[in-house]
Formats: structure tokens, sequence, C-alpha cells
């Protein structure tokens, strides 16, 4: 399928493709293996205020068994989609296939076939963890002689095997989230959708959960499906598509989505950050876009290390002290700025909550 503010975007950096048609060639040719397809997929919402076109011509393959991010700021389309693929809403045009059943004939299938952990908890605070996760295999309909082994396993597995009889409002928000991982992969889903599932938990917390989930989907075979604004956990996934006003504007593993940016970010600080960016500009190449900002110069170039010492030197012979000097690889914040224009920490604004400890 288918922004670092004041980063300099040189026109020579090269661009992922923004819809992947065969991200894994060598697997293409098997249907079978793919978790999710899409192709056209898009969502339309008609209000007194208008029409919201909330999701915009998809096109999306995630195989079996691999880890998938989308990224992306908050009302970027990220959570309709989910909707979407759980066959929790109806598509307005396109087609998808999860878990090898289409969403738009036989959505009910979809449904037993894939887990969800929601954004915002939906367990009952009032009963035990036990009671929460019988209710749902209830509603999956498992056989009551498989429920009780099945909970107890992934409970251990998710660190939580002595606190079945425990209400679920004793728990930490990060011990909640945790439950939910185990209650989503309790009827062994073939695809489990997590959107923002860390979204309000400190990073320890959050650490947690990822080391979790990788454990489950080891354990278990399901394919995970991670919405997030969160840089670092998008970069734990084995590929990822960046997601903006409902349209996927680049795809790939995150090694290649930075490879494609190439370019290092050079920041200087110094004691007269106006006139070093008049110096800068004058002894780089012609195409190097230099910045001027509250964080000091800064400036994309290959090889950005070799040229600090050139750069410093250049500074201090028109009397600017360097206070410090740095040339860093790209980074998937870059890699959103370059294709959409500004920073997803200038969008993305995590919304905290209450009991958020691991």
């Amino acid at each position: 399928m288918q922004p670092h503010t004041g980063d300099p975007t040189p026109p020579r950096a090269a661009r992922p493709t923004s819809a992947p048609q065969n991200p894994h060639p060598a697997h293409a040719a098997s249907g079978s293996e793919r978790a999710i397809s899409t192709r056209g997929l898009a969502k339309t919402y008609t209000g007194p205020a208008g029409t919201t076109h909330a999701v915009r011509g998809l096109d999306l393959d995630v195989l079996q068994g691999e880890t998938f991010a989308f990224l992306g700021p908050n009302g970027a389309g990220k959570s309709t989609t989910i909707a979407l693929l759980c066959a929790l809403a109806r598509p307005t045009a396109g087609q998808a296939v999860v878990a090898g059943v289409d969403v738009l004939t036989h959505p009910e299938r979809v449904r037993r076939r894939v887990g969800m952990v929601f954004q915002h908890s939906a367990l009952d605070p009032d009963l035990t963890v036990e009671q929460n996760l019988h209710i749902h295999a209830r509603l999956h309909g498992m056989r009551r002689r498989r429920v009780r082994p099945r909970a107890a396993e992934l409970l251990d597995v998710v660190g939580l095997g002595d606190r079945g009889r425990a209400p679920v409002r004793t728990l930490s928000g990060g011990m909640r989230r945790r439950l939910e991982l185990a209650r989503g992969l309790l009827h062994a889903p073939r695809v489990l959708f997590l959107d923002e599932p860390t979204t309000g938990l400190d990073p320890h917390a959050r650490a947690q959960i990822w080391e979790h989930l990788r454990t489950l989907s080891e354990r278990h075979g399901s394919t995970p499906f991670v919405t997030t604004h969160y840089l670092e956990e998008a970069e734990n996934c084995d590929r990822l598509a960046i997601i903006d006003a409902g349209r996927i504007v680049a795809h790939g593993t995150p090694a290649v989505l930075k490879a494609a940016i190439g370019d290092d970010r050079v920041t200087l600080r110094t004691s007269d950050d106006a006139t070093a960016g008049k110096v800068v500009r004058r002894i780089t190449p012609q195409d190097t876009t230099v910045a001027v900002d509250p964080e000091g110069v800064g400036l994309r170039m290959p090889d950005g290390s070799a040229w600090i010492p050139r750069l410093c030197a250049a500074l201090e012979a028109h009397g600017i002290a360097v206070h410090a000097a740095s040339a860093t690889p790209p980074t998937l914040d870059d890699v959103f700025f370059h294709h959409t224009g500004r920073s997803i920490h200038t969008v993305a604004r995590p919304r905290p909550v209450p009991n958020s400890g691991p």
C-alpha cells in the first residue's frame, strides 16, 4: 500500500516509491502468504461540515509473520484504516483481504480471524483479570476446556501469571496494556491489530510492551500490525508505511527509508548563528540548504562528519566560536519530513493517561 522544522531537504535525495506494488517479490506470487492485501481502499465521511476523506486509496501488502507499522500523526487516517481492516467499518471504495477473507463479502469471518488492541482500554475495571479473558473467550466462541490453559499461558508470557484474580482497576497502565495484548491473542488470531498500543505510557512501560509483543508474536505466530506516532516503535518493525492525510507517502524497511534520504544532518551551535549561517552558505556546495533556527545552524550533506573540521575552521577564521558540532545519519523523523514537509514531533502530541506505570 501505500514532517524537524527548519531541516533542509536537498533536492538530490532519492525517494522511495509511494505505492508498494510488490514489497517482497519473492513472496508476491503466493497470495496465501499475505496477511493483508488492499487495493484502492478508501473511506469518506459526509456530514453537516462537509465531506472528509479519511482514507484515500491505499494499496498495501503485509506478509504473514512480519511486524508492520503505520507511522503517522493523530488524524492521519491510521485508526480509520484499522477499523476498515477489522471489518468494523465499511469502505467507501476499494478492496481489502485480511487473513485470507474479503472484508466486504465476509466481514464476520474477518472479525473471527483477527485480534484487536484498541487505543483506549476496553477492559472492565470491576472484573478480575481472568474474568476479562473469559468474557472475551465466550464472545469468540472458544470451548470452555481450552480457555483456562490458554489464558494461563498468555498471562505467564505477559508477566501477569500471579494476577489472575486481581481486579483490573488495581493494575497499572502498563499492566493493563499487557493484559490487553494477552486478550487480543486469546483466540489465536492470524493478524493482531494494535492501535496506538503504548499511548500515555512512560518509556519503560512502552519498552516492556514491545518486549512482550515480540515474544507473543514469536510464540503464537500472529502478524502484528501496529499504528503509532512513536518513531522508536516504528524502528522495531520489519516494515512500515508512513501515512499522512489519509495517503501512504512512503513505505519500506526502516533502514531502506532512511538510506533513501542519503545525507547526514549537520548541526552547529556557535556564538553568532546568524553570521555563521552566512559563512556556511558560502563554503558549502551550491545546492546545500542551510537553515538557522533556535537549535543552531543546520544543513544536510553527504559524509557530514568529514565536513565538520572544515566548517569549524572557517567559522573560527571569521571570529565565530563553535560551541558544539554534530553529524547524525537520517532518522525516521527525517524521512517523515522529507515526504510531508514537517516533523512528526510538531503534529503528534501524545495524550497522557493516569496510572501509566509498568
